[in-house]
């Protein structure tokens, strides 16, 4: 009971304290309401679906604050009772977003001193395969992990932690392989694990026809500076997924220009 009498006393006296202080209240008070508004401002900014769900929250809360100068009881208790609900759906609404704004910062945690680039041969290997599987139609999905880590994907995928080779690429992504699905993560001149699944990218902008490979591609491109590429199976089309962009590769040398410059030579 001491113990809860004191925390009464300590909060009593911060509310006395503000009280009788005007100025320290507004500054409080102001700077309070500038980090509200601040993170506001970065979903508008980050997010475009954030732009628009704030500007009908503010559309609501005018319309709100006019009943109750106005002193339109009933209207002001219902857009009273709307404009709590909308704060709740605001939130459910952008969770996806605020969930991949923190995966990037968790997979930064094991931000690694040095980057292990791959060889020039690991490189040709890889240019080798994904055109080879192209020609076939073999979808694939191969990342290549820089200054982010991915390990938080490559723990809940099949280890390998293998050499790479053309060969064993394909083998990988053959159709009746059971590590078909999902995508490899290549550390240096390793394959650490195959079957690995990415958040889907959740941009509103994106063709319908889009596949949940190239969304995969997308969503992880969006929250860490990895690049993937993408073998179309329906098409053969190859795609480069790097900083929320998808480009086309038309031709090996193509592929393997934008590797080097991504991965320095």
């Amino acid at each position: 009971m001491l113990f809860l009498s004191g925390i009464t006393d300590f909060f009593e006296g911060i509310q006395e304290f503000f009280e009788d202080n005007l100025v320290a209240r507004i500054i409080v008070d102001g700077y309070l309401a500038l980090i509200v508004i601040s993170f506001i401002v970065f979903l508008c900014i980050k997010f475009k679906k954030a732009l628009n769900l704030t500007v009908i929250g503010i559309l609501l809360f005018l319309i709100k604050s006019a009943a109750e100068l106005f002193g339109f009881e009933l209207s002001s208790k219902i857009y009273n009772a709307v404009f709590i609900s909308y704060v709740v759906i605001f939130a459910i609404l952008l969770a996806p977003e605020l969930r991949k704004l923190m995966e990037y910062h968790k997979a930064d945690d094991n931000k690694k001193a040095m980057l292990m680039s791959s060889t020039q041969s690991t490189r040709n290997s890889i240019v080798d395969a994904v055109f080879n599987m192209s020609s076939q139609k073999v979808g694939a999905l191969i990342t290549f992990e820089l200054h982010n880590s991915l390990q938080q994907y490559a723990e809940r995928a099949i280890n390998l932690n293998s050499d790479i080779s053309r060969e064993l690429l394909e083998q990988i992504f053959i159709k009746d392989s059971p590590l078909h699905d999902g995508g490899v993560i290549i550390r240096g001149n390793k394959i650490i694990c195959a079957a690995a699944y990415y958040t889907l990218s959740q941009d509103s902008t994106l063709d319908k026809t889009v596949g949940s490979r190239h969304r995969a591609a997308l969503g992880l491109s969006e929250i860490t500076d990895s690049l993937t590429i993408i073998v179309s199976e329906e098409t053969g089309t190859v795609h480069i997924a790097c900083a929320g962009l998808m480009n086309v590769m038309n031709s090996k040398n193509e592929l393997l220009e934008y590797i080097n410059i991504y991965l320095g030579d």
